[in-house]
């Protein structure tokens, strides 16, 4: 457990794939964080974040409607979103997915296939940046 955490925190999922989506929610289970909510992609992740108060955004890039990239944009667009820290999963290890990502303020990024080791440590390192 990082004590940078609040593991109580309402932790947000989107992804278009069902399995992905219950694979993430297991892993931040296994991490601690027991509460989380779901949304099978960026519109539907949008209306969660207006009705909810969220934690942290863990979302897949590749997503029909509107994209983890898009939702991202429009977290960071608004100010009552604005600071809610994003990990992108993606299978898109793209340098100019990256660069494009990191540009439009995302906190950390994680390439499938990924353990629930290295998803635990890309949280720990967004909170920890937060921290200061």
């Amino acid at each position: 457990m990082d004590k940078n955490i609040d593991y109580r925190m309402r932790v947000l999922v989107a992804d278009d794939f069902a399995t992905m989506r219950k694979i993430v929610r297991n892993i931040l289970k296994q991490i601690g964080f027991d509460n989380i909510v779901e949304a099978e992609d960026g519109q539907a992740a949008v209306q969660v974040l207006k009705n909810d108060n969220i934690g942290l955004v863990v979302t897949d890039w590749n997503m029909p409607n509107m994209t983890g990239l898009e939702l991202l944009q429009k977290i960071r667009s608004d100010p009552k979103t604005a600071n809610i820290p994003v990990l992108m999963v993606t299978a898109e290890g793209l340098k100019e997915n990256v660069v494009a990502a990191v540009k439009a303020g995302v906190n950390n990024y994680v390439v499938k296939p990924f353990t629930a080791e290295v998803l635990q440590e890309k949280i720990e390192q967004i909170f920890k940046k937060l921290a200061g």
